[in-house]
């Protein structure tokens, strides 16, 4: 619930009960509903403002964090060609390599994981929300 929804909701119930008028009445609600929509449509601007911020960027951690990362997963999916043809030639070097691999990821504590790939994916879906709503208005 956001900050606006929490304020609204008691003030239109308030509403319905100091003002005896129907017509009065609906006239405050939707004047609470336009400030509510107003705020959202703010928030929205905000957290645009933001993305387009950091597109441009000159901070390389910044602009290049995505991409960074999916150069990372394309290397660890491209170790597939060497490590296919070090198992050809010695199939031991390569289990002790994977099984090294598998070792060391095996370490990484589970919230991480989860922590890491919830906020990846909030990211871009959050990134991707910004700059289809950006092209509708």
């Amino acid at each position: 619930m956001s900050l606006a929804e929490a304020i609204i909701s008691p003030l239109a119930k308030l509403i319905d009960k100091i003002i005896p008028d129907p017509q009065a009445r609906d006239r405050a609600k939707l004047e609470l509903l336009k400030l509510q929509g107003s705020q959202e449509l703010q928030e929205v601007e905000t957290r645009i403002a933001a993305i387009m911020a950091e597109a441009k960027s000159t901070d390389p951690w910044t602009s290049r964090a995505r991409p960074s990362f999916l150069y990372v997963m394309y290397v660890m999916i491209l170790w597939a060609i060497p490590m296919g043809l070090i198992a050809s030639v010695r199939p031991e070097t390569a289990h002790a390599i994977a099984n090294g691999m598998n070792a060391y990821l095996a370490g990484i504590p589970e919230p991480l994981y989860a922590l890491f790939g919830t906020g990846y994916l909030g990211y871009t879906v959050a990134r991707q929300w910004g700059i289809n709503r950006a092209t509708k208005l």
